[in-house]
């Protein structure tokens, strides 16, 4: 069967499940979105606007794309099911794939956090599934824009789990998936590459605390200083959990707060590629307090304070980032625009 004739299924089209089904249907492939019904009526009626940070704006028409609200309509005859629903939506999605989906399909997990793939596993029978990595930020404009715009707003290569022989002869999702715009490579270590992104999605939350752009935010060092005391943190838990990170940016873990803490004009002159973003990106979690919905915040800070409970690892600074966020979520007013003084806790270790 010939790439186009495989069916690709985006299981939730939110920000970056309508970035890669733009990628692919321009590329050709044959793309359904599983989306919310208000998703799935815009889409119907312009289609999707696909741009990025290398300069690409391109327009998926309405009938280049298969769009749906009903997984029983979306899922029998997928061949590969690209999950990226936010986590908390993660086992009621793996129902779905086993109620609907064939039983050779395979799943890939598009999400943040370190365990979706295992939590696919465990609901969606025997179907092969693979845990994958989206390194990028995709901003989506305010709502009521047509054609729906998604851009792109940093640079990184998706990577996923190498099916390794299992998938030998069947199917190689990373060359069905790499295309214009969505480069895809497979990676022999997952779990390090999740454990590694994780610690710079520590960042989510501090965007998402202080209403700034990711481009802004990054370039205050007293901002940074909060980021490099929660990796230092996450850093200590993984060691005593017997957890290795993957590098970040090209860079050792051990390196990445080092570096955060340099001066401003020092950093920028040295982390060109970690500014390499959009300047009005944003994170998804400030996303999702502004449009008051739940956070991923029990992925992301929430993951690193279990593993550091388990080994008794303090971890102030991450539980006080923690409270934060789950605080404006309840309140429900948006991002809160904090200081960094009233992020980081009275005696909190900041600088080296």
């Amino acid at each position: 069967m010939a790439d186009g004739e495989k069916r690709i299924v985006i299981a939730g089209a939110g920000s970056i499940g309508c970035y890669v089904g733009g990628c692919l249907a321009l590329a050709g492939r044959q793309v359904v979105l599983l989306a919310r019904p208000r998703i799935e009526a815009a889409l119907r009626q312009d289609g999707l606007r696909v741009s990025d940070l290398d300069g690409r704006d391109r327009l998926v028409k309405p009938d280049a794309l298969g769009i749906t609200a009903d997984p029983a309509v979306a899922l029998p005859e997928a061949d590969v099911i690209l999950v990226t629903v936010k986590s908390g939506a993660t086992q009621e999605m793996a129902a779905l794939i086993e109620a609907h989906a064939r039983p050779d399909a395979v799943v890939v997990s598009l999400q943040n956090g370190v365990d979706n793939a295992d939590r696919l596993r465990a609901g969606s029978g025997q179907r092969t599934v693979l845990a994958g990595m989206v390194p990028f930020n995709v901003v989506q404009s305010p709502d009521g824009e047509l054609p729906l715009p998604v851009h792109r707003a940093s640079e990184g290569k998706v990577m996923i789990e190498d099916g390794g022989a299992g998938l030998a002869g069947l199917l190689d999702v990373a060359r069905l998936l790499d295309v214009e715009g969505l480069a895809v490579e497979t990676h022999g270590d997952m779990k390090a590459v999740l454990w590694g992104k994780l610690l710079m999605n520590l960042n989510n939350a501090l965007v998402a605390l202080s209403d700034l752009p990711l481009a802004r935010e990054l370039a205050d060092r007293r901002w940074r200083l909060i980021l490099a005391g929660q990796i230092d943190e996450a850093l200590r838990a993984m060691k005593a959990s017997g957890i290795v990170p993957a590098r970040i940016a090209g860079l050792r873990p051990a390196l990445l707060p080092k570096v955060l803490r340099l001066p401003d004009w020092l950093f920028k002159l040295l982390a060109r590629r970690m500014l390499a973003i959009d300047p009005e990106a944003r994170s998804s979690m400030w996303d999702d307090l502004q449009r008051g919905r739940p956070t991923e915040i029990g992925e992301l800070q929430g993951a690193v304070l279990g593993l550091a409970q388990r080994t008794g690892t303090p971890a102030p600074l991450l539980k006080n980032v923690n409270a934060l966020v789950r605080a404006a979520e309840a309140a429900r007013l948006g991002a809160p625009g904090l200081a960094p003084e009233q992020v980081a806790p009275p005696g909190a270790s900041r600088s080296a």
